[in-house]
């Protein structure tokens, strides 16, 4: 979590009003945040989550993973929120309807769920058979629990492009109705750019369900901020053209700055910063970055997914087109087309506009330029 965060001011406010807004019982639209690795999306949802709880609304984090455990985590999410409204005297009798429908939706849909231990005959009795009848069952009783309650209920959820598909268009439709009904239950969501295509792609009515919003690089003046800001705290200047080699170098995204400014930070011991300190860093900071948050990434390839990505990068300007990836492996487009769609669900790459992608990592192309792997297939490939 960074000292000062920067370049979100706007984002933050307008959710502050939606908050207070749900604090009196006012049904309010979802949010959804996309955008590449390392402009900050978790950040910006960890504080939003430490406001709403400032607010007295009932929050749970939910960090979505390829393992496929959404079920789980939200039927526990649940629970613990039935916990909350269990310890006063007067809401027990709140809890069934709700505690009911989530054994239904753990029962159907968790194959390895345990939280209830149930006879044949119960599990049968709680079995579903629809997965968007059973998740709405769960967020309307939950909606229904939190209206008379008075105690709002925001899920936090992070990494949504891993949801299945199925799960998803369930997710959209218990919201929905959920808000339909007047409940004050909300979702507060972020993943990569797919995601906005995914929930369209789901359910239509999913464009008028959430708010949605693009978190990009910093501007100059915002990255300006980002670096002298945290800094003065520690009694530390940067010099103007240090601010701008940093700004240069890290293309105006938040992680990167915030790894350059630690390098320059644990270097150097003079109490202004010069271009001098940056460009002795320069090093470092790309070998910080390839090494913990590039190769994870790209290590997740097989060996098909990394020539694609090698005649990514061959192309020059991203985004690029398919078909010149196609060109560049020798291959037919329908050839390519399912190493496409593999990357696209690890996350490593993202369509933009008809028939061209990109990488959802910045300055990825960049990484690839320095691997030997990739200098050995251009080789290869003259």
């Amino acid at each position: 979590m960074p000292i000062y965060l920067a370049g979100r001011d706007e984002d933050i406010q307008n959710v502050e009003q939606m908050f207070d807004a749900l604090t009196m019982n006012i049904p309010t639209q979802s949010i959804i945040f996309s955008g590449l690795r390392g402009v900050g999306k978790t950040v910006l949802i960890n504080k939003l989550q430490k406001i709403a709880e400032d607010k007295d609304i009932f929050c749970k984090h939910i960090e979505v993973e390829e393992r496929n455990d959404f079920i789980a985590q939200i039927a526990t999410c649940s629970q613990a929120f039935l916990r909350k409204v269990s310890t006063k005297e007067k809401f027990k009798h709140l809890i069934q309807k709700p505690l009911d429908a989530i054994k239904a939706l753990v029962i159907s849909f968790d194959p390895n769920g345990n939280a209830f231990s149930l006879s044949l005959q119960e599990k049968e009795l709680y079995k579903s058979i629809n997965l968007t009848q059973s998740l709405t069952e769960v967020f309307v009783t939950i909606g229904e629990t939190a209206y008379k309650t008075e105690t709002p209920v925001c899920f936090f959820v992070d990494e949504i492009q891993y949801m299945r598909s199925e799960e998803l268009g369930s997710l959209i439709a218990a919201l929905h109705r959920t808000n339909q009904l007047g409940y004050p239950v909300m979702i507060i969501g972020a993943g990569l750019p797919k995601i906005y295509k995914m929930l369209s792609d789901e359910k239509s009515y999913s464009k008028r369900l959430f708010l949605y919003k693009e978190i990009g690089s910093l501007t100059d003046e915002q990255s300006k901020k980002a670096i002298e800001i945290p800094a003065n705290k520690f009694g530390i200047t940067y010099s103007d053209k240090a601010i701008e080699k940093i700004i240069t170098l890290t293309k105006g995204y938040p992680f990167f700055i915030q790894q350059m400014c630690q390098i320059v930070f644990k270097n150097t011991n003079e109490k202004e910063i010069n271009i001098s300190d940056i460009e002795e860093g320069i090093n470092e900071f790309f070998e910080t970055l390839d090494i913990g948050f590039f190769k994870v990434r790209y290590e997740r390839c097989a060996d098909s997914d990394k020539k694609f990505v090698f005649a990514m990068v061959k192309c020059g300007e991203l985004p690029c087109t398919i078909s010149n990836i196609a060109k560049n492996l020798h291959k037919n487009v329908n050839q390519i087309s399912t190493t496409r769609a593999q990357l696209i669900s690890k996350g490593i790459i993202f369509p933009i506009r008809y028939k061209e992608l990109d990488f959802t990592v910045p300055e990825f192309s960049g990484y690839i330029r320095r691997l030997d792997e990739y200098e050995k297939w251009l080789e290869e490939n003259e």
